[in-house]
């Protein structure tokens, strides 16, 4: 199955397309959409959609992850400027009939590194060993979206 795992973000979401089953995985691409936050909000929006487009049509995933939206009670703008961006995600999703996913970071977290609190730092490193690469995947925005991926694929084998 190929699983395409987001990051969202308004300035930079990280995507990882990973191939495979259980714990035989293979790296397909990974990178990020990056927009720039001396354009309007609907500009940003748009350049994701696309970008996300794009990406699904080259690749053809059977499913997307995303991660569930957290809000922390001293950011609540965070919340807000990261649903903006979550709700292009879902919408490109639906209108490419890839089935949409999401998961608590914790969740991830837990099924990658064994740790539901584990440090940015920690995530990449773990990403860098379980795919065999050569450099830590960076931004660590492409290793979250990586993480979403591998970890669907973790707690779906069969």
């Amino acid at each position: 199955m190929r699983i395409l795992g987001i990051d969202p973000g308004l300035n930079t979401t990280g995507y990882g397309v990973i191939e495979g089953e259980g714990f035989k995985i293979s790296l397909i691409e990974a990178g990020f959409i990056r927009t720039s936050p001396k354009d309007k909000i609907e500009v940003r929006l748009e350049k994701i959609h696309r970008a996300l487009n794009k990406i699904i049509a080259k690749f053809k995933p059977g499913v997307l992850v995303l991660e569930k939206l957290y809000a922390h009670w001293k950011h609540p703008t965070t919340a807000y400027v990261l649903g903006h961006a979550r709700g292009t995600i879902c919408l490109s999703a639906k209108e490419n009939n890839v089935e949409l996913v999401e998961y608590a970071a914790t969740r991830i977290k837990k099924a990658v590194v064994g740790q539901g609190h584990a440090s940015k730092a920690q995530v990449q490193r773990m990403i860098q060993n379980i795919l065999s690469l050569n450099t830590l995947p960076e931004p660590a925005d492409i290793a979250d979206a990586l993480a979403l991926a591998v970890g669907h694929s973790y707690m779906t084998r069969k």
